[in-house]
């Protein structure tokens, strides 16, 4: 199954260091993260499951439950779990699923159909395309998907980025230029006409362009 954005997130129950989860019962209309890596005990995902540790405030902040995903077993993840805190400086606090039917990495189209359905004696060569970060929506909808390489290390001060954006657009009709942060300007949405925005945004808009309709972020400076 190809998934796309906006295409229902798949739900599943699986076992988790949190114990057993299902899905879509877990995220409870709250927006969601799953960030998946293609082995335990592997040097680029022990650096980004302690860097998750230590940034899920952040996420918990917004509303966003995280949850990790391995194809290893739930008790290599609790061993894995303590080398992350020894060298990381953070243990996860969040639930990590454990796949070694690789089910679920299936399901959400990391791996093809035909790889088997144990990852016993697979390597993490074999797994590399599960290194994926899927955010769902409150709506139970894919809003973000990125694939990464085995050998670079994910950002996730750009994920949260990105779901500042997903959020703040969620809420109004705006959408957010290149680099955008949280508090800098945004742009008018393409579907609201001239008359909408001129009841929205009653102090006017700059614009270099038509299509460039640029205001301050709303909830900011007054709005």
């Amino acid at each position: 199954m190809s998934l796309r954005i906006n295409d229902p997130a798949p739900d599943f129950v699986a076992e988790t260091t949190h114990g057993t989860i299902s899905f879509h019962d877990w995220l409870a209309g709250s927006w969601g993260v799953i960030f998946s890596h293609p082995k335990d005990f592997t040097p680029v995902c022990t650096t980004e499951l302690g860097r998750m540790a230590h940034l899920e405030p952040e996420f918990a902040k917004r509303g966003v439950k995280v949850i990790g995903l391995s194809v290893d077993p739930v008790e290599r993840h609790a061993l894995w779990a303590a080398d992350i805190a020894e060298t990381q400086g953070a243990r996860p606090g969040f639930p990590m699923i454990g796949d070694p039917t690789l089910a679920v990495a299936k399901l959400y189209d990391m791996l093809p159909a035909g790889a088997g359905d144990s990852a016993e004696g697979r390597s993490a060569a074999d797994n590399q395309t599960v290194r994926h970060v899927f955010v769902i929506g409150p709506d139970l909808k894919i809003k973000l998907m990125i694939a990464y390489p085995m050998t670079t290390g994910r950002n996730f001060h750009e994920i949260l980025r990105v779901i500042d954006s997903l959020q703040l657009t969620a809420r109004h009709r705006v959408a957010t230029p290149a680099d955008w942060t949280a508090g800098k300007d945004v742009f008018i949405a393409g579907s609201v006409s001239d008359e909408e925005a001129a009841r929205l945004y009653p102090e006017g808009w700059s614009a270099p362009k038509p299509y460039l309709r640029i205001v301050a972020q709303p909830g900011t400076a007054g709005r």
